[in-house]
């Protein structure tokens, strides 16, 4: 019986392993290995900080999941891949042989390289930093906030396209879910937001009809945007910048520089940064029994949830097909979609392909998408970590254009 070991199990991951099961059934030994014991609902985080939403709502539990799937959860970082002898080395000690490996590690939230962080800054990329953001609102009494991404290196001859801030989507949730927060706190005149990027274009990964949508929003609420801000440091009372310039901060949240884990270099699998190339089956450019997808994965950009389901399914189309000899593997086509929580003023829906060298650029705002953002969430919770039916995916075009209609 083939062995399929996945590493990761967050969105990617997970994908992955209920395509597999879905066609292949157990004529395959699976294992899916992952640092943690919980996947993460990571589209609600912000409600965590900002909303009040329990950790336990945003967290599923991976041993009980994979193991209703057939499969075997171990529970350990992986320490080394050795390519050449197909096997993957844990903290433990444990070595786990491997016919095909998915890595779906997802990318390192380098907190530790901006000054300042770990005692003046906030996120909201995990679990622990959201809860951890919420309990620092709860003393806050208003004052200066500055929100904003800290700017990514990549590897100059494997990422094809760079973003400065790989994805911006959270930074438009954290400052409009702040607005709100501040305004039930009674608070919100005794403070100022500004949101700082370090590219030239906030939101640089949409086109212009998705910045003309939020451009009304922003302006309403009072937040002001500054550009081209590289961020260096964190203080008590500041933000400061490559330029000499700084910010007065009574609040720092800040979303960190992406870089690949260190599992990857220390198996000379990826680039210098971290990051994987891959053909278009989502393989390894070498390896051919190793696929990669998410946000490991150099074309992973933005890094983004749903470009890394799209990366899963053409890998677990590549694998059945391997497999079986049956079944088409589909080209890769990115796109950017999104839900963005705008607390009190609903949620916009965006959907761009501009980045790749569309046309698609839509956008949509109101109370529809609140409870479209609500029902994806929640079906991906309550169903641990299951997409929505297709329906209600595809063709997204059709759903974004159908909310507009029936607003």
């Amino acid at each position: 019986m083939k062995k399929i070991v996945i590493i990761g199990g967050g969105f990617a991951g997970l994908r992955v392993l209920y395509r597999l099961r879905k066609v292949l059934g157990t004529t395959v030994d699976i294992t899916l290995v992952d640092r943690s014991e919980f996947s993460i609902e990571k589209p609600s985080l912000p409600e965590v900080a900002f909303a009040g939403k329990e950790l336990s709502k945003v967290r599923i539990p991976l041993k009980q999941t994979v193991e209703r799937k057939w499969s075997k959860f171990v529970m350990g970082s992986v320490m080394k891949i050795d390519p050449t002898s197909k096997v993957i080395i844990t903290d433990g000690d444990a070595r786990i042989s491997y016919d095909i490996l998915v890595i779906a590690t997802g990318a390192v939230k380098d907190y530790d390289s901006i000054t300042g962080f770990r005692d003046y800054g906030f996120s909201i990329c995990d679990d622990f930093q959201a809860e951890r953001l919420a309990k620092r609102l709860e003393s806050f009494e208003g004052g200066k906030i500055v929100i904003g991404s800290a700017r990514t290196e990549w590897d100059q001859d494997s990422t094809s396209i760079k973003l400065d801030a790989p994805c911006e989507g959270p930074i438009g949730e954290v400052m409009f879910m702040m607005d709100t927060y501040l305004k039930e706190r009674g608070i919100r005149e005794k403070s100022t937001i500004t949101v700082f990027t370090p590219g030239s274009v906030f939101f640089d990964d949409v086109g212009e009809s998705i910045h003309a949508e939020l451009a009304p929003f922003m302006n309403e609420h009072r937040i002001s945007v500054l550009t081209n801000k590289i961020l260096t440091r964190i203080d008590e009372h500041a933000v400061n910048f490559n330029d000499g310039t700084d910010l007065e901060s009574d609040l720092s949240i800040i979303i960190p520089p992406y870089r690949g884990p260190e599992l990857i270099t220390l198996s000379s699998l990826g680039d210098s940064r971290g990051f994987i190339k891959t053909n278009d089956e989502m393989r390894h450019r070498v390896y051919r029994d190793i696929f990669v997808v998410g946000d490991v994965n150099a074309d992973s950009m933005p890094k983004l949830g749903h470009i890394a389901i799209m990366q899963a399914d053409v890998a677990a189309a590549a694998i059945i097909k391997e497999m079986t000899n049956h079944g088409e593997v589909p080209k890769p086509k990115p796109e950017i979609f999104c839900i963005m929580n705008r607390g009190s003023d609903g949620a916009t829906v965006i959907l761009s392909d501009t980045l790749f060298g569309g046309s698609r650029d839509i956008a949509y705002s109101g109370r529809l998408a609140s409870t479209f953002k609500w029902g994806f969430d929640s079906y991906y919770f309550f169903t641990h970590g299951h997409m929505p039916p297709e329906i209600f995916q595809e063709p997204i075009e059709w759903l974004v254009k159908l909310l507009k209609t029936n607003e």
